[in-house]
């Protein structure tokens, strides 16, 4: 099977959710994530911390610099994740849609590149 990433798509204009509508995303998305797990499609998922907790960290240099805050400006970003293996990317589309519904948000499936895709090197 091919492991899918369904990104949970935020945007910097997004409010933050009132509590109670918070308790309701938070049932959605685990009673999703719950079917996910039971039909055997689960790998791992995880929510992320606000984009002004993030570290950009560049070793291409000669030294390290870390940076706070996102690599890039953008008005969306990932807010969380979920790895998912599903038989096909009809399947992965299906969940994302399902996903989609349970978080009340875009999401963006992605396939994992299998073991065999050798990487170019002058890239």
């Amino acid at each position: 099977m091919t492991q899918y990433m369904i990104s949970v798509i935020g945007s910097s204009t997004d409010a933050t959710p009132a509590p109670e509508d918070m308790e309701r995303l938070f049932a959605q998305v685990g009673a999703f994530n719950d079917d996910v797990k039971a039909k055997g499609h689960w790998v791992f998922a995880g929510g992320l911390q606000p984009i002004e907790d993030a570290t950009v960290v560049d070793a291409t240099g000669d030294d390290v610099v870390m940076t706070d805050g996102p690599f890039a400006e953008a008005k969306e970003f990932i807010g969380g994740f979920w790895v998912i293996e599903a038989p096909d990317l009809d399947v992965a589309l299906e969940l994302a849609a399902r996903g989609s519904k349970a978080c009340e948000g875009k999401v963006e499936v992605r396939p994992f590149q299998s073991d065999d895709v050798e990487l170019n090197e002058g890239a």
